[in-house]
């Protein structure tokens, strides 16, 4: 059972995971330098809970114990009980949830591995010995996703692919934190429902990606582009569908280390859409079907 302890100093420095949550930047280096992130609100605790990440600590206002009093029982972190003022003070915001968590890292897979494991929940283990070949429209589609800077289209991004079946996604080196506050928010925690590794170099790393036998369709609005639906099922079985960045899409250097360049077709003179837009429509269109 944790111990709930008041708080009322907003310098104490048990509150220290706590503080600055708005500073973007300081966030963005502490946070994996220290091996912690912030989850925020009830049901995102709790779903960062049930995917095994080690709680550090609690920061609840009064009306929230009651509330949590399930996961306080249960874990041994301790509790800091506060005001709503002194929430605001600590964090640099008001905490509308009233219920902040810092939680431990876990490391994170290469992408080599991820994609194994990937393949191993597509993919039906044998039950005697002999191989299971996977069935039609069994799929075992992996996302890659570079230059995501924007925390609340990573967050929405992650949260269409939990949504519609993608196993894993790749990041580029400089995408943003999946697991910053605001994206996990914005994903209301589905970034711990999919897996997801970073390459170490881009786009070099896709080497990784065609050699575990995956076909690597990039988005892009570009006419030269095949529309979605004209692509037979089957491209999609084994497929990693790569998106670029909020602003300019794809790079040159990745548009042209894909297998194919894929688009979704657009009318009323529009020519591209949101890149967490662009994500749902994809993954949707590309989902399993029915033999």
């Amino acid at each position: 059972m944790a111990d709930l302890i008041t708080v009322e100093d907003p310098d104490d420095p048990r509150l220290r995971d706590y503080t600055g949550l708005t500073d973007v930047e300081l966030r963005r280096k502490r946070e994996p330098a220290e091996g912690l992130f912030i989850a925020e609100g009830e049901k995102v605790i709790r779903r960062a809970k049930d995917a095994g990440y080690e709680m550090r600590s609690m920061l609840l206002s009064a009306k929230w114990v009651d509330v949590m009093r399930d996961v306080i029982d249960e874990l041994p972190a301790p509790v800091y009980a506060v005001s709503p003022e002194l929430a605001e003070r600590v964090t640099g915001y008001h905490v509308h949830r009233g219920a902040l968590a810092s939680m431990q890292r876990k490391p994170l897979p290469d992408a080599a591995e991820l994609l194994q494991a990937a393949r191993r929940t597509a993919v039906p283990e044998p039950a005697d010995g002999h191989p299971v070949n996977p069935p039609h429209g069994a799929g075992q589609r992996v996302a890659i996703f570079e230059g995501f800077v924007d925390h609340a289209n990573l967050g929405a991004a992650f949260r269409s692919a939990a949504a519609l079946g993608i196993k894993a996604i790749l990041l580029s080196p400089d995408c943003a934190d999946p697991l910053y506050r605001r994206a996990i928010k914005v994903s209301m925690g589905a970034v711990f429902s999919v897996p997801y590794a970073r390459f170490d170099a881009w786009p070099a790393g896709l080497d990784v990606v065609r050699d575990a036998g995956y076909d690597i369709l990039a988005m892009t609005p570009d006419e030269k582009a095949t529309p979605l639906d004209e692509l037979h099922p089957a491209r999609f079985e084994k497929s990693a569908l790569m998106l670029g960045s909020e602003g300019h899409g794809l790079s040159t250097y990745a548009l042209r280390a894909a297998d194919e360049w894929v688009r979704i077709p657009m009318s009323a003179g529009v020519d591209s859409l949101n890149v967490a837009a662009a994500s749902a429509v994809a993954f949707y269109a590309t989902r399993p079907r029915p033999a």
